[in-house]
């Protein structure tokens, strides 16, 4: 479906379901460690989701079989949680959660390095992912274009020898987890669907030390680097307002 101008009473929704997503992330960014597995931090998202009084936007999605997407290292998105999976010391651990409150839905994710890093690049990755998340909220306005968002991320991002994928996008969300029009981080100003005041999107930068080419893992839903190259996910919901943006997934 294409997103829509949402009610006031459906931003208010959303703006708590942005809240409880946002905690919980910060939860998660507190708590994980080196030695913990993969299905332990989606333990915690289902308990302190559970304490909050939303429900997990992912769980069951399409299949998804657990709460919490965690990605390592050259993992770009939709990392089953495992049980066998066990974060090191260095690891690049993104994080994607999604919330549904009064059926409203937001969707957000974090990359945080685990321990010591590794090498100053992987640093580097994820600080300029997050910028470059910001560079896209920084386009947004009533009457914005997706190929505005685009081109903001990639004139960002092409100033550093990474990969921007292409084959994953930001979307809009709100009803659904995911609607219409794609949001993809990279692309010409000026051209693309046309975004108003009051509709929400999940803009969502991809990046990876190597190339843009990514592949599926044999569980069917992780997405992995073509290169073995490693990558970073940053990930918001946005509320467009006339002059900007409502970040809606942060404390």
């Amino acid at each position: 479906m294409l997103t829509k101008v949402k009610t006031a009473e459906e931003i208010v929704n959303m703006r708590e379901s942005g809240r409880m997503l946002a905690t919980v992330l910060v939860i998660l960014e507190q708590k994980v460690a080196v030695g913990m597995t993969t299905k332990e931090l989606a333990n915690i998202a289902a308990e302190e989701l559970k304490k909050l009084g939303g429900q997990p936007s992912f769980l069951g999605y399409q299949g998804f079989p657990d709460v919490l997407c965690v990605s390592l290292n050259n993992e770009v998105v939709h990392g089953i949680p495992n049980k066998e999976r066990v974060i090191n010391d260095g690891d690049i651990v993104s994080m994607d959660f999604g919330v549904t409150y009064k059926g409203m839905i937001t969707d957000a994710a974090r990359s945080v390095i685990v321990g010591t890093p590794k090498q100053r690049g992987h640093i580097e990755l994820v600080e300029r992912t997050e910028r470059s998340l910001e560079a896209g909220i920084a386009a947004v306005h009533d009457q914005v274009r997706t190929g505005d968002i685009g081109s903001s991320v990639e004139n960002y991002l092409k100033k550093f020898p990474y990969g921007i994928v292409r084959d994953l996008v930001g979307h809009g969300v709100g009803h659904e987890l995911h609607e219409d029009p794609n949001i993809p981080n990279y692309g010409r100003a000026n051209t693309g669907p046309w975004l108003q005041e009051g509709m929400t999107i999940a803009i969502e930068p991809m990046v990876t030390l190597g190339t843009e080419r990514v592949v599926i893992a044999e569980d069917n839903w992780t997405i992995l680097t073509a290169d073995k190259s490693w990558a970073a996910h940053f990930e918001d919901t946005i509320l467009i307002t006339k002059t900007g943006a409502e970040v809606l997934t942060r404390l």
